[in-house]
C-alpha cells in the first residue's frame, strides 16, 4: 500500500510546536520573536554523496540534518527557536523515514527548537533546513567583529570528524577506541550552544564562526570580514590524537571541516573568564592564536612554528567548487 506525501509528513513530522504561533499544516508558519530581539536566519544544504554517506544511520543523519544548522545559530550566540525542513525522498522507505525523524527530533528537543514547517518530494537523497533563532537586538556575534590584537580561541577538539571521514574512506586505519570518538564526532555533531550563548551574554567574544569547511578556512571569514589577518601558532593548537599519523592529524585539525566547534576571536582580558568558563562547561577551550593588522586587504590567516616562521598550508579547507570540491 502506498503512502502520500502527507501521510509521511503527518505520520513522521508533525509534532507540537509550543514556541510557534502556528506550526505545520497551513501555507506558512506564524511565529513570534521575543520582544527586543533580532532574528537570527540561516540555511543549509545536505546532500546524500556530498555531505553524507548513501549508507548512512538515518537516526544519526537526522540528528545532523538539524544540528548542522543549528550550529550556524550557536556561532552568533543566538538562542535557537524553530527549524523548516525541505527534503527529497527516492521513495517511501518508512523504517528509513521514521529513524531519520527520531534522530531529528532529539537534537530539536535536546536544544530547545520547533520544526515549524517543510516539504518533502520524490528525488535524489538530499534534505535543506532553514533554522530561525534570536538574540537581544544589536548583540549578535559576528564575523565582522575582530580586533587587532584580539586572541584566537577555539573549542573542543578540531580534526576529530575529519579522521573519520578519512577511516571511512579507507585513507587511514584508526583503532577501535579512536575510531569510535572520531566517527561519532562526524556523524552526531553537537552544535555548541550554550559556548555561543555564553561568549555573547558574558561579553567575553566579539567574532565567531562555526568550523564547517576547516579551522583555518572558517577562521579565514573572520580575517576577510573584519579586514584583518590572523596568525596561528602550531605549538597552541589542541594536541594531536595518539596511534595515528601526525600528518595527517594535523591537516584534519586544520582544514578537515565538519567538527562544528567555535572559532573566535576575544580581547585579552576575557582570558581568565574564559578559561573558567571552558571549566564550566566542561569544554576546553585554546588560546591558538591572534589577530593582526592586515598586510593588504585583509583575511590572510598564518601558521606559525615555534619560532615565528611561517608554516606552508597546501590545503585549508573544504570548497564545494575549488579544488576540494571537485
Amino acid at each position: 500500500m502506498s503512502v502520500s506525501e502527507f501521510d509521511l509528513i503527518a505520520r513522521y513530522f508533525a509534532r507540537a510546536t509550543p514556541n510557534a504561533v502556528l506550526g505545520p499544516g497551513d501555507d506558512c508558519a506564524l511565529l513570534a520573536p521575543s520582544p527586543g530581539t533580532e532574528l537570527v536566519v540561516t540555511t543549509d544544504m545536505l546532500v546524500s554523496g556530498t555531505h553524507f554517506f548513501p549508507d548512512t544511520n538515518p537516526r544519526q543523519l537526522g540528528w545532523k540534518t538539524a544540528a548542522v544548522n543549528i550550529s550556524d545559530l550557536a556561532a552568533m550566540g543566538a538562542k535557537p527557536r524553530w527549524l523548516l525542513l525541505a527534503g527529497s525522498l527516492p521513495h517511501a522507505d518508512e523504517a528509513w523515514i521514521a529513524a531519520f525523524a527520531g534522530g531529528l527530533f532529539e537534537c530539536t528537543e535536546r536544544y530547545g527548537v520547533d520544526l515549524v514547517g517543510g516539504d518533502t518530494t520524490r528525488g535524489p537523497l538530499n534534505f535543506c533546513i532553514t533554522a530561525l533563532g534570536e538574540v537581544p537586538t544589536g548583540s549578535a556575534l559576528r564575523r565582522d567583529r575582530a580586533v587587532a590584537g584580539d586572541d584566537i580561541w577555539v573549542s573542543g577538539h578540531p580534526g576529530m570528524a575529519a579522521l573519520g571521514l578519512a577511516h571511512l574512506q579507507g585513507r587511514v586505519s584508526l583503532p577501535p577506541s579512536l575510531r569510535d570518538v572520531c566517527i561519532a564526532a562526524l556523524q552526531q555533531p553537537f552544535p555548541r550552544v550554550e559556548l555561543g550563548r555564553a561568549l555573547r551574554e558574558e561579553g567575553l567574544a566579539r567574532a565567531a564562526i562555526d568550523v564547517s569547511d576547516g579551522l583555518l578556512a572558517d577562521l579565514g571569514h573572520i580575517a576577510e570580514r573584519s579586514c584583518l589577518d590572523a596568525e596561528v601558532s602550531l605549538k597552541d593548537l589542541p594536541p594531536l590524537p595518539l596511534d595515528v599519523d601526525a600528518g595527517l592529524a594535523r591537516e584534519c585539525q586544520l582544514a578537515g571541516g565538519d567538527d562544528y566547534e567555535l572559532v573566535f576571536t576575544a580581547p585579552p582580558a576575557s582570558r581568565d573568564g574564559l578559561l573558567a568558563l571552558g571549566v564550566r562547561l566542561e569544554l576546553p577551550l585554546w588560546r591558538i592564536g591572534r589577530v593582526i593588522k592586515a598586510r593588504l586587504g585583509g583575511g590572510e590567516v598564518r601558521l606559525l612554528d615555534e619560532n615565528g616562521a611561517v608554516v606552508p598550508m597546501n590545503r585549508r579547507g573544504f570548497d564545494h567548487f575549488g579544488q576540494d570540491g571537485e
